[in-house]
């Protein structure tokens, strides 16, 4: 039998135009990419973002790049992130049992 939950980062994107395209980035993680548009340099800060968790997960090293990036739990969990910041969500499944094995 496997389990899976999955859970979802929101993380602050930043974006800003280059002479080549666009530049979307998560300062807070320190992880950045680029696209023709800022659409898909959304998109492929997305898709980074993922490989990048998924990579710090299965190197057991999640909670300290947390860590290191300045975070800790937050105490007020409730209150509201700013408006004024365009957030993205990360998805970050996770299976267990048989299945994990398999990967």
């Amino acid at each position: 039998m496997s389990d899976r939950i999955r859970f979802e980062l929101s993380v602050p994107v930043a974006t800003r135009q280059d002479s080549v395209g666009y530049i979307a980035g998560c300062p807070a993680l320190d992880v950045y990419s680029q696209g023709p548009t800022e659409d898909v340099a959304v998109r492929n800060l997305v898709e980074a973002l993922e490989l990048f968790l998924a990579s710090c997960y299965r190197r057991g090293q999640l909670d300290r790049v947390l860590k290191d990036c300045g975070f800790e739990l937050d105490q007020n969990p409730e209150s509201p992130a700013p408006d004024t910041q365009r957030m993205v969500r990360i998805p970050v499944p996770l299976v267990s049992g048989a299945e994990a094995q398999a990967h």
